[in-house]
């Protein structure tokens, strides 16, 4: 096992805001690792920390091999950033921002690169087009070519799907499965779970501490939750009567459903007594990475105050 990652006890704090607490993780070259968390969580302030954009406080580790303190510079060469909000140069076409991006970044066959990055994210037909003009789904395909450019070895996605439609994610996420298998290391913050299941595995921040961490069935199996879904006229409209039941953990709606869950089945059972009648109905069911989400979410402190 090589690792592209490997850190120990990594803290941050902006003035008397503790954003990132004791944090350490280790990620295998050529994997796809998810992050998930509350808004706030510190998940991008991590992102920036792994790959030398930000100096922890304290904590000690190396990426791609080099020490995160004494190698910054290092690290940030080899290492790709897309970020949320779309930063390339709105009053450039695709091709000339590719062509900057080139420049910047001091690539030799520039022309060369620039070519395929357009071909390889289907952007060659509309090379010319200028980047204001684009949905966003054609800005993210615009975004990740500029990341990826310089072929680094470590990519960074912080929510890069965030308003695109289904279509354009799947895309997204084909073309990064792409680029892992070639083995870029690859780490991505997102609230969307069918993406989190995408990754070859997932680390979950509640406010600044890594709480949860492996495969998604990992994750999954280790909430040892008990899931019991509500069927019938009206059940999703019974969040509000439910919640807080003892033995209740967490109550969501998922379209006419309704998702109840907690960590022990004879108390969730004796919670639900008064609506296990007619017309409802109430079957067991595998939790999903959203129902975990949920749970965490509503367990996790915010260290703001």
């Amino acid at each position: 096992m090589t690792l592209a990652i490997d850190v120990f006890g990594l803290n941050k704090s902006f003035g008397d805001k503790h954003v990132v607490q004791d944090f350490s993780i280790q990620v295998e070259r050529g994997r796809i690792c998810g992050f998930l968390g509350p808004n706030g969580s510190g998940k991008t302030t991590t992102l920036r920390m792994l790959c030398g954009l930000l100096t922890p406080d304290s904590g000690r580790g190396e990426c791609l091999g080099f020490d995160i303190l004494a190698k910054a510079a290092e690290i940030k060469a080899r290492t790709g950033y897309m970020t949320q909000k779309f930063s390339l140069y709105e009053d450039l076409t695709i091709a000339e921002n590719l062509q900057f991006t080139a420049r910047v970044h001091g690539l030799d066959r520039r022309r060369a690169r620039v070519e395929d990055a357009l071909h390889r994210l289907g952007l060659a037909e509309r090379r010319g087009q200028l980047a204001s003009a684009l949905s966003g789904g054609w800005k993210q395909r615009l975004a990740l070519a500029s990341a990826t450019l310089h072929e680094p070895e470590l990519l960074l996605l912080d929510e890069p799907t965030a308003g695109v439609d289904p279509q354009a994610r799947r895309s997204f996420w084909d073309e990064i499965h792409a680029l892992s298998a070639r083995g870029l290391t690859v780490l991505v913050s997102t609230h969307y779970m069918d993406e989190a299941e995408r990754c070859h595995e997932i680390a979950y921040i509640s406010y600044g501490r890594l709480i949860a961490r492996g495969t998604a069935a990992e994750v999954v199996a280790r909430a040892q939750i008990v899931t019991l879904r509500g069927e019938g006229p009206g059940v999703d409209r019974l969040g509000a009567e439910i919640d807080g039941r003892p033995g209740v953990d967490s109550v969501a709606p998922f379209g006419a459903a309704l998702h109840v869950s907690g960590v022990d089945r004879t108390a969730l059972n004796a919670a639900l007594e008064p609506w296990k009648r007619a017309p409802f109905r109430w079957t067991e069911m595998d939790p999903t990475l959203e129902d975990v989400f949920i749970k965490l979410m509503k367990t996790s402190q915010d260290n703001f105050h």
